[in-house]
């Protein structure tokens, strides 16, 4: 994170998201602050609380992906979850402590990946010394390492290994299995919240169980790969370290935030409106939940919050909760110009994602500036005459577009197609000019 000025940050975020500079500009700030937020002295470090975001804005124009590339940037564990998901506790549905724990088992599965990549090494050597002992049992007349030299038939057998020529082969090895009986957990949805920890104290107290399995070698390596860079690691001092980079780390989108803002007082209980609104209070203001992988404080997990706020507004939140997100940015429709830097500029552009599959088919698809510019076009005016649904609009009308070449693809009818404003009026025009048709295709 030293390394990432906010001025950085935006530059990596424009490779994928086109626009939206304020949004952009927001987010990399609150990163940058949560770096110089650890370089304090730890007395006032507790004292600094993160800036949470409000995005507001339509649907499909970069909101949850401006979280999720965020994220990535930071190696920080991330969560994108629905505020409709949620009821009052109480009722029936999720309780808003269960996205602390979603979000601290996704940081456990992601510091135990780190660890093993970094023994990964190690543990190839170790998953080909067994797979080698499968293949050819050491000799009882001498060690394994005795064996070990250039000129051995153990040696030779391993670069074969090593290339790939015994990978169809099938070997009967044996692998470890869970020791906790099917079932034994099973029990209505969040049950399994109640009693944190019981999974691995049952795991822990019953002997580990292994079965024999007939595999290729080349799955084999893989399942001996697993299996020895998970020795290697200290789960324990995993599932610590995770903890601690949620609670300094740790980033929750709550999406559909708008869905939760009453709009007015009507009768009876509104348990998935207000209800939520005062249990996501001490969420976000600072709490401890208990996980199954320990206390977790939320004191300094960033919440970045978005709604397109149609029929309501951030001021129909309740106060208290307004206050936890202190910086505001409205993010835009998109324009045409906008469509067509989205199917062209970003790395993961939609076009680009269309040439490299039909690659794979030895066909060779061309966008033409013409055709890139009517496709804007139609996007840009679908989504003014029907529901506005962004760039999403887009994977609509590229699927649409390319249906024919992926229909004929396999079939070696097609070598080259070229893709400009004749192709594409001639596929869409049709539809787009029948209004009750492309208020269902399109």
């Amino acid at each position: 994170m030293s390394d990432l000025t906010p001025r950085q940050i935006v530059h990596e975020l424009d490779q994928y998201i086109i626009g939206q500079s304020a949004a952009k500009r927001a987010v990399a700030i609150a990163l940058r602050n949560r770096w110089r937020r650890i370089q304090l002295p730890s007395d006032l470090r507790e004292e600094v609380a993160p800036k949470n975001i409000i995005m507001i804005g339509p649907t499909g124009v970069g909101k949850t992906e401006i979280a999720r590339r965020l994220s990535k940037l930071a190696h920080a564990p991330f969560i994108k979850i629905e505020a409709t998901k949620f009821t009052e506790v109480g009722y029936v549905g999720r309780d808003v402590e269960s996205m602390i724990r979603d979000l601290t088992h996704t940081a456990v599965l992601l510091e135990k990946k780190e660890r093993m990549e970094a023994v990964q090494e190690e543990a190839v050597r170790a998953a080909e010394d067994r797979m080698l002992d499968i293949l050819l049992p050491p000799s009882s007349l001498g060690s394994r390492k005795e064996s070990e030299d250039p000129g051995s038939t153990r040696s030779r057998l391993r670069e074969k290994l090593r290339e790939g020529a015994l990978h169809v082969r099938t070997v009967e090895i044996e692998v470890e299995e869970s020791s906790v009986p099917m079932g034994v957990l099973a029990g209505p949805q969040g049950l399994e919240d109640l009693n944190p920890g019981m999974a691995d104290m049952l795991g822990q107290i019953l002997p580990k169980r292994t079965r024999r399995r007939t595999v290729t070698v080349e799955e084999g390596l893989k399942i001996l790969t697993e299996e020895e860079a998970t020795r290697r690691i200290d789960e324990d001092a995993a599932k610590r370290s995770a903890v601690d980079r949620v609670e300094n780390e740790g980033i929750v989108f709550l999406d559909e935030l708008d869905k939760i803002a009453a709009e007015q007082k009507g009768l009876g209980p509104d348990v998935s409106r207000e209800g939520v609104q005062r249990d996501l209070l001490p969420i976000v203001e600072g709490t401890t939940v208990q996980t199954k992988y320990g206390p977790v404080r939320t004191d300094h997990i960033l919440f970045i919050a978005a709604g397109a706020f149609h029929s309501t507004k951030p001021s129909d939140l309740m106060p208290e909760l307004q206050g936890r997100f202190p910086i505001r940015v409205e993010v835009s429709s998109l324009t045409q110009d906008d469509f067509q830097l989205i199917l062209t500029q970003p790395r993961n552009a939609l076009t680009k994602q269309y040439e490299a599959l039909f690659a794979t088919e030895n066909v060779r698809i061309v966008f033409e500036p013409s055709g890139i510019l009517e496709v804007a076009r139609m996007a840009f005016e679908v989504n003014e005459r029907q529901e506005d649904i962004g760039a999403r609009r887009l994977y609509t009308i590229m699927e649409k577009l390319t249906e024919e070449i992926s229909f004929d693809a396999p079939n070696g009818t097609i070598q080259e197609t070229h893709i400009d404003s004749e192709y594409v009026n001639q596929h869409l025009q049709g539809i787009l000019g029948d209004d009750e048709l492309s208020r269902y295709i399109l």
